[in-house]
């Protein structure tokens, strides 16, 4: 495995540069963000930083049509966590509205999207648009639905990082150090087992590039 290829790849994928697929929308929004941020002099810790960023989110959703409340039948609804609520779309596919709660800004966010479909394309997200539920504001993501069949063993997700270059730092937590990478809440619900393979559904991914 070349690291300093992982790495450039990784790079122009954040960056929206990348020459291997299309543009996402991911990439796209990731991109006016950092561009609508440029001219700010904020930094990413400073409490109004989201806020500006969610504005900035609110006024492109607004020039492009991303509102999608009218996508989700919200009776169809199947869990709740801290972070995100889940939704049945069709027998193969599962709408999440998360708000991005875990990451300090919108950006971090977008990045765990990318690094997700990068690593784990079987459960890659699909950036639908933009919903507002109960005055938050809420990214609505498109997820292949997996339906696990067996307990997960932790064990065997430990074997799996550790194999791919990831260290086991505390619990459930792992961390690549050549490519700055930190990933977390690796537990059994957030990695699903079927059919003797893991599917990982939920990430949480940090960069430290």
């Amino acid at each position: 495995m070349d690291i300093n290829f992982i790495k450039d790849e990784l790079q122009n994928i954040i960056q929206g540069k990348s020459s291997t697929s299309e543009r996402t929308l991911v990439q796209t929004i990731a991109s006016y963000l950092r561009a609508s941020q440029t001219a700010s002099p904020m930094v990413k810790n400073d409490k109004h930083y989201k806020q500006e960023e969610t504005k900035s989110i609110i006024e492109y959703c607004n020039q492009n049509n991303l509102w999608a409340n009218d996508k989700v039948n919200f009776d169809l609804f199947v869990s709740e966590g801290a972070e995100q609520k889940v939704y049945i779309k069709n027998e193969k596919t599962v709408y999440k509205l998360n708000d991005s709660i875990y990451y300090s800004s919108w950006q971090d966010y977008f990045t765990n999207l990318l690094l997700n479909n990068y690593f784990f394309p079987e459960t890659s997200y699909t950036l639908v648009g933009f919903c507002f539920v109960d005055e938050v504001l809420f990214a609505l993501v498109e997820q292949p639905f997996v339906k696990a069949n067996q307990p997960t063993d932790l064990y065997k997700v430990k074997e799996f990082m550790i194999a791919n270059g990831f260290e086991n730092n505390r619990n459930h937590d792992y961390y690549h150090s050549e490519l700055g990478l930190i990933l977390e809440d690796l537990h059994d619900e957030n990695v699903l087992t079927q059919d003797g393979i893991l599917y990982f559904i939920d990430t949480v991914f940090y960069s430290k590039q």
